[in-house]
């Protein structure tokens, strides 16, 4: 069991990065909220199959509750603000680049809030990660136009903010239920939100053909179901700030599946840039010397 946990870190790294291929093909046929609100809806419908096929325990009151709060900030606000930003102009890569801002965020509200220690390599790792972050995405800025406001900006902050708070939610008080019952109550939170969203500021139209079918399926099965639950795992296993530290790969590993599938430019600078963002992600993750 050990070795196979070894695998889930890069695991999640993967399967994170990706979630641009979904909203790629999505968002030309569905608007941001009514797009994720059906995606947490069948994620939740499919994790309360999930959780009556394997027997797992329910979900007491309390923890169903804490799961719900940390879904409606870990799915609702962080997927919920990025999408409508990036439906209202911002740049993805600004907006990847303000989302990078979390692995930081998460170790100084680790810190504060479940008591982890971090040492200086530790920070310096998280500072050395968004450097290569920033070169990685540093091709993709490119101008700043008009989808660049408060608005947006608000949002893409908010969203971060809402990501790394959810993850210090989720270890500090869901963290010791059944998994698959407590994912299932956090894609009930991201539903309210994106349900109100998408009844608050969106028409709900919707046009199903192929490519919006793939980018369910591929969101639900690979990101919500996959993906999520590793994170689950490492959450409950792990140091926050380590665990969020791996955030700081996705750009890579991103930008290297562009270039496999969609022939998107890489270059030398990014590929530096993934050397040290992996780096970075070293000296956050390094553990004790052996003495």
């Amino acid at each position: 069991m050990h070795s196979i946990k070894r695998f889930i870190p890069a695991s999640f790294v993967v399967l994170w990065a990706t979630g641009f291929i979904g909203a790629r093909y999505a968002m030309p046929w569905a608007e941001p909220f009514t797009f994720l609100a059906i995606r947490f809806v069948l994620a939740a419908i499919l994790f309360a199959g999930l959780a009556a096929l394997l027997g797992s325990r329910r979900a007491s009151r309390e923890e169903a509750l804490h799961a719900t709060v940390a879904g409606v900030l870990m799915h609702g606000v962080y997927l919920g603000g990025v999408f409508w930003a990036i439906h209202r102009g911002m740049p993805a890569g600004l907006s990847a680049l303000i989302v990078g801002l979390q692995p930081l965020i998460t170790a100084v509200l680790a810190g504060k809030f479940l008591g982890e220690a971090i040492l200086p390599r530790h920070w310096a790792g998280l500072a050395v990660g968004l450097l290569g972050v920033v070169i990685v995405l540093w091709p993709k800025l490119g101008m700043i136009g008009g989808g660049v406001n408060a608005a947006t900006l608000t949002a893409s902050l908010v969203s971060v903010l809402g990501m790394a708070a959810g993850t210090i939610w989720q270890k500090r008080f869901a963290s010791g239920g059944d998994l698959v019952s407590a994912t299932m109550w956090q894609y009930v939170g991201g539903s309210a939100v994106t349900i109100l969203g998408s009844l608050v500021f969106e028409t709900r139209a919707i046009t199903v053909n192929g490519e919006l079918i793939f980018a369910f399926a591929w969101l639900v099965l690979v990101l919500s179901v996959g993906a999520i639950f590793l994170l689950m795992v490492m959450i409950r296993d792990g140091e926050m700030s380590k665990v969020a530290s791996l955030f700081y790969l996705v750009p890579a590993v991103t930008a290297v599946i562009a270039w496999a599938l969609f022939g998107e430019q890489l270059n030398a600078l990014q590929i530096a840039g993934m050397a040290i963002a992996t780096l970075g992600v070293g000296l956050a993750t390094a553990g004790p010397k052996a003495t």
